[in-house]
């Protein structure tokens, strides 16, 4: 936050001496503008508690049309028309008149942003402080570029309300399977119902179905000692009994907490139940996205360019991922623990509501780290700051496979995934990852 407070002042100051000095400056666009722009969808994301598929798809809309205005002028970026699916080319630009096209994108990620969140106004408040600034420093130049960018958030949004997206709304809850003890059932302390059970009916973006790279089938239910699913079930309980005793300094502590990002965590007091709010799997890609851009100092374009291509595939991975878990509809370990094993036993994570198979965190992880080493390279060391915000210390990695592996085993030490979710649901994320950099071009060449 402290970054865009002080890119508005500077902002202010060229307007002020701009006015003294009689005439208007040309408008210039940074890269912070973009980072300051998404970090306020972040922080409404987290206010208005969306759901890391619904999240997936806030952040992927905004992008693209921002993308597809500096691929206009940009010889590096090529056009996702044509090769996203159903995307047709945005209304090209009047020749008649010069186009700020890196204003442009700005104004249309705000505006787009504005339209698939809830609390409006709290982007209304960046929005009204760099358009008011913008307007002072040079009206016409200000003003073509927001007529520009209004015409293109038009046609994406068209092609946005074709995604079924309204459709699922309407669609019935998700039905519970009790006679069969292999299903999902609710989990404490909320016993929320099965989020999205319908997100597999999302239109994809790269993707050929939701059903693409479904994986293979999750060990055979089994409560008889020696079999597959009770050996798994057991390496949960015991995995998390033993960090438990390790107490507050465990590494594998850490690790799960750190990687969390459960936007549904809620906490009970008494008679009263309510929401810590938290960031979503995929914003926390997001923001090591933008820790990327910003260590290799990466231009306007490239900065958009890594933020479209990763929630590209953010969103086609929880599309995938959405499809198997209601498919396989595999019940949590917390909920054959109790019945089973220990009925006091608490896993260190709060279990997200909706079923086990595969994990959400490996595959979205598994996703991105593929699209993130396709444009920042092998061995792309970095800090993770991300989770700070929430109190927690910065991690480091020597790559972003290794912190996808780190993301994905965290949810064993979490106790809330078996590992046959987890090792599969990183391939399956790293096939999602693929089929991006196979379809569209994730590089600066």
């Amino acid at each position: 936050m402290k970054t865009i407070y002080h890119y508005l002042y500077s902002l202010l100051l060229l307007v002020f001496l701009a006015g003294c000095s009689g005439h208007s400056k040309p408008i210039k666009i940074s890269p912070e503008l973009f980072h300051a722009s998404v970090d306020k969808v972040m922080e409404i994301q987290i206010h208005d508690i969306f759901s890391p598929p619904v999240a997936s798809r806030v952040f992927v809309y905004p992008n693209i049309a921002a993308y597809e205005i500096l691929a206009q002028e940009t010889t590096e970026m090529e056009s996702l028309a044509g090769k996203v699916n159903a995307l047709t080319s945005i209304p090209k630009v009047d020749k008649s008149k010069t186009i700020n096209l890196e204003l442009s994108a700005i104004i249309a990620h705000m505006e787009l942003s504005k339209h698939l969140i809830f609390s409006e106004m709290q982007m209304e408040v960046l929005q009204d402080s760099l358009y008011n600034t913008w307007e002072a420093s040079n009206e016409e130049e200000f003003n073509h570029a927001r007529t520009y960018a209004l015409s293109v958030v038009d046609h994406i949004k068209k092609w946005m309300s074709a995604d079924n997206y309204k459709e699922t709304r309407t669609m019935p809850k998700f039905t519970v399977n009790t006679n069969d003890p292999s299903r999902w059932q609710p989990t404490p302390p909320s016993y929320m119902d099965g989020i999205e059970p319908h997100w597999n009916k999302i239109r994809p973006f790269v993707l050929d179905s939701a059903s693409q790279f479904m994986p293979k089938k999750h060990p055979e239910f089994s409560l008889e000692k020696g079999t597959q699913f009770y050996d798994e079930l057991m390496e949960v309980y015991n995995v998390s009994k033993e960090i438990t005793e390790k107490g507050d300094e465990s590494e594998e502590i850490a690790i799960a907490q750190f990687w969390d990002c459960n936007p549904f965590v809620s906490v009970t007091r008494g008679h009263f139940m309510f929401a810590t709010k938290k960031i979503s799997p995929g914003a926390h890609w997001i923001g090591i996205t933008k820790i990327a851009a910003r260590k290799t100092n990466a231009n306007v374009a490239e900065t958009v360019n890594a933020y479209t291509k990763t929630s590209i595939a953010i969103a086609d991975a929880f599309i995938s991922c959405w499809d198997e878990k209601y498919r396989s509809n595999l019940i949590r370990p917390e909920t054959l623990i109790n019945q089973h094993l220990d009925p006091d036993w608490q896993p260190i994570l709060q279990t997200p509501p909706f079923p086990e198979y595969t994990s959400g965190h490996s595959v979205a992880s598994g996703a991105a780290s593929t699209v993130l080493t396709a444009i920042f390279g092998d061995n792309f060391q970095f800090d993770d700051d991300t989770e700070v915000q929430f109190g927690l210390p910065v991690r480091s990695f020597n790559s972003f496979d290794l912190a996808a592996e780190e993301a994905a085993i965290s949810r064993l030490y979490g106790g809330i995934h078996y590992m046959a979710a987890i090792d599969e649901g990183l391939k399956q994320g790293r096939s999602v990852g693929k089929n991006v950099t196979d379809r569209i071009n994730v590089r600066f060449e």
